[in-house]
């Protein structure tokens, strides 16, 4: 009898281990291709075009392509220099808003064919692609949706010849992983020697949902960005700081390209019903472009550093801006200092300090092994702990070495299944008890938290809040490395 009864608790252990896939889902979920996109955490952009070479932000378009010659232009250069930095894709402003093109377009004279660059052969946007083919570097593309030198810029006819233009891009250059659209449109500008300012209804002039259509139809495993996504949003400021609280969700209703609310963006939205990413814009130096007056006024690590926390460590995407210089090169103290910021990541977040650490919780999905709090330790971001389903409060405690001390936390949903946790703690045994040493709301991919060195014999994870039931894929304490700095 004893004997067909433990068969009978291997079976029944067996089955409640296997039975429970996944707990449910929000009603609000990423998409595969997002849910890919965010891992990759870091992106760069490369502002390098006609402004490069006028000393300029924003060209008037009235610029002669004669003044396009980069005589050492080198797109490898770019590629393997973001990839010490940890960068998984780059975006190229293919088409900035002086409306010069660094791609011979058959539908515009203002373009690469016009330069000097290879004595007018030169494509850089072929270069820049095969090169990011060549070291495994996703490529995305920017094409400046307001035009100051096109002639038609107002009318139907620029938009036809906008469209043209993307098909170029998304036709012959390989697979594009990123399109990207922002929100400055219209004002003064040369328009083809008008020389005048042009208003337009940013909320109707632009077909989006075609020219979204024909990124989709040409490029279907790209990401569109844009302040309305629909896969990605920018964060509100050119700062690359998400907020505090940051929800992948909005109501995309309540926004429009180039007519967002900044806060509103910033915060993202716990009430949305469209999963949008919030990705972080800022460039390492205080421009865009390259100017030479810049050149010791650059990002150092530590900055580099704070400014991830301050992004992907608040569920964001990170996308600095690397611009390069007239010879087509990236600077080298540039180059030196994103290097510089990822060994510092790396070193921090290399050794977990309660990897495989025992953890228990004071409830479990379905009883489940498949849901176990071992889980948020095990470094894997499929496997998950979940709470009791009908349960919106819970608390895990992991057992830590207390001779090893710890100033960096890290805490991951499991994404896949919504935005879940909206408000916990983080809590310390010490001789007195249980004291508090850090809290936050919104969690997401991933949530960083920087404290004062501590160290004691167990943590506590107090989930305060939730959605839905409460789930946690990792965590992790760690000791940052120097370069690091508490903000």
């Amino acid at each position: 009898m004893k004997y067909l009864l433990g068969i009978f608790a291997i079976l029944f252990f067996a089955y409640t281990s296997s039975s429970q896939t996944d707990i449910k889902p929000n009603k609000v979920v990423p998409s595969q291709k997002q849910l890919d996109y965010q891992s990759m955490e870091m992106v760069g952009f490369i502002h390098f075009n006609m402004n490069t070479f006028s000393d300029k932000e924003w060209g008037y378009g009235d610029e002669s392509p004669a003044l396009f010659d980069p005589k050492k232009l080198d797109c490898e250069q770019w590629v393997k220099a973001a990839k010490d930095a940890g960068i998984k894709e780059l975006i190229l402003t293919a088409k900035h808003h002086d409306g010069f093109c660094l791609w011979p377009s058959a539908y515009t004279e203002h373009s690469i064919k016009n330069s000097p660059y290879k004595n007018g052969k030169g494509d850089i946007v072929k270069e820049f692609t095969d090169a990011c083919a060549k070291y495994g570097m996703k490529a995305g593309l920017y094409l400046s949706p307001w035009d100051r030198n096109h002639a038609g810029y107002g009318t139907p006819a620029y938009l036809t010849y906008y469209k043209n233009q993307l098909r170029e891009l998304l036709s012959n250059y390989g697979k594009i992983s990123e399109v990207w659209f922002d929100g400055a449109n219209g004002g003064d500008g040369y328009y083809g020697g008008a020389k005048e300012t042009r208003k337009i209804d940013k909320k109707s002039y632009y077909p989006w949902k075609e020219i979204q259509q024909i990124v989709y139809q040409l490029q279907p495993g790209a990401l569109i960005f844009s302040d309305a996504g629909p896969d990605i949003h920018w964060i509100g400021n050119e700062r690359g700081i998400a907020g505090k609280t940051f929800w992948s969700m909005l109501d995309r209703n309540r926004v429009a390209v180039g007519d967002a609310d900044s806060d509103y963006l910033n915060t993202g939205d716990f009430y949305g019903s469209s999963w949008v990413i919030g990705q972080c814009d800022v460039s390492i130096r205080p421009g865009w472009f390259y100017h030479a007056k810049e050149d010791e006024n650059f990002k150092t690590p530590s900055q580099l550093v704070d400014l991830y926390y301050k992004s992907v460590g608040r569920n964001a995407v990170f996308l600095l801006n690397i611009p390069p210089n007239r010879d087509g090169l990236f600077a080298d103290k540039d180059v030196a200092s994103m290097k510089k910021f990822r060994e510092i990541i790396d070193k921090t977040f290399q050794d977990n300090l309660v990897s495989n650490a025992k953890v228990t919780a004071t409830s479990i999905f379905s009883h489940s092994a498949k849901f176990s709090p071992g889980n948020i330790t095990d470094g894997d971001l499929d496997s998950y702990w979940a709470a009791a389903g009908d349960e919106r409060q819970a608390s895990l405690e992991i057992a830590i070495d207390s001779a090893k001390k710890f100033d960096r936390i890290l805490l991951q949903e499991p994404v896949r299944l919504g935005q879940r946790i909206a408000s916990f703690d983080i809590q310390i045994l010490r001789p007195q008890g249980w004291q508090t040493i850090a809290s936050g709301t919104s969690i997401g991919y991933k949530r960083l938290l920087r404290i004062t060195p501590i160290s004691g014999s167990k943590v506590r994870i107090n989930i305060r809040d939730a959605n839905n039931t409460p789930a946690l894929s990792n965590f992790g304490l760690y000791k940052a490395a120097g370069g690091d700095i508490v903000n």
